[in-house]
């Protein structure tokens, strides 16, 4: 039994990718985009249809530039969220724009426009997970969409302050990121890790966990952004994995014995201290991580980034 068949025996497996041939071939159960993702894809051919609909879209809805730039990305995001829904059986992760992350109202709103063309489209919320960014506002936005029935999936997580933060506020989901953690210790700290057991990015995922267990937190957790196959096998048993078809492959072809190393019941044995986070505490505690603090504007940045790129691709086609 390859490693990718007892992963799946283990934990919920996410496909980290919008490109649909890889996603048929590992069958995960969900899918997740995000604006990189969503930028690369829109260059390649095969989804130019994905892209002229969401054009056509925003030209019947506005006769306003800006405003069709907008209409067109939030179409074209829903649009292969849609065509991936027909491949997993499970949910689709969609992100809100990152620019609007400590805007909460605009947040919301963004997400109820998303959530409305996914109904439109026929697709019923309940398989719909709202990416939002884990900063406070963002996080307090996720908390009124919960209350709305809107499933968040709250993303750049690089603390446990965001962790207990979001569990507190009762969201659905959320995404550590792994192997960007471990990226800013080796550029930041100059550090090496023999084994991945021993990074930080591991070693937070699994505090997450035995958090999240311990205090029968319904708050799922998935893991993300991978660096290496043992960050995967280290957190084998972990509530979901979103892992990039090349992993994917990987551990397809591996063959051996996956032990599960993360596990409800020695969750509950931790010795770690429940928390209520408020939003003075979570600001000067994520202030005092500068690993997190760091990788949380970075994070928003790069998606940023990408977001004007597509853009730009958009508006020469208006």
């Amino acid at each position: 039994m390859n490693l990718l068949h007892q992963l799946k025996n283990q934990t919920i497996v996410v496909a980290d990718s919008s490109d649909f041939e890889s996603i048929k071939q590992f069958e995960p159960i969900d899918s997740t985009t995000n604006p990189s993702l969503i930028y690369s894809a829109s260059q390649d051919s095969k989804f130019s249809a994905l892209l002229e609909d969401a054009i056509i879209y925003a030209k019947l809805k506005s006769n306003n530039k800006d405003a069709q730039i907008s209409l067109a990305i939030n179409k074209l995001t829903v649009n292969f969220g849609v065509e991936l829904l027909k491949i997993v059986p499970g949910r689709i992760s969609t992100e809100v724009d990152p620019r609007l992350s400590n805007m909460m109202e605009a947040t919301v709103k963004k997400a109820h426009e998303i959530i409305a063309l996914y109904e439109d489209a026929g697709i019923d919320r309940k398989r719909i997970l709202i990416k939002i960014v884990a900063n406070w506002r963002g996080i307090k936005a996720a908390e009124q969409l919960t209350k709305e029935g809107i499933h968040c999936n709250l993303t750049l997580v690089f603390s446990l302050v965001q962790a207990i933060a979001c569990a507190n506020a009762g969201v659905q989901l959320i995404s550590p990121f792994v192997g960007r953690i471990l990226d800013w210790y080796i550029i930041n700290r100059n550090r090496e890790f023999t084994h991945a057991s021993e990074e930080p990015g591991v070693d937070l995922v699994k505090n997450i966990y035995n958090y999240y267990h311990k205090f029968n937190v319904q708050t799922e957790i998935m893991a993300a952004s991978f660096r290496n196959m043992g960050e995967i096998t280290e957190l084998a048993g972990c509530d979901l994995m979103t892992i990039s078809p090349k992993f994917l492959s990987q551990l397809e072809l591996s063959e051996g014995v996956l032990v599960r190393k993360l596990d409800p019941e020695t969750a509950k044995k931790s010795t770690i201290n429940e928390q209520q986070i408020g939003e003075v505490n979570f600001k000067w505690m994520l202030n005092e991580n500068i690993m997190a603090s760091e990788k949380l504007t970075e994070g928003i940045q790069l998606f940023t980034d990408d977001i004007i790129k597509l853009e730009k691709i958009i508006a020469s086609k208006l």
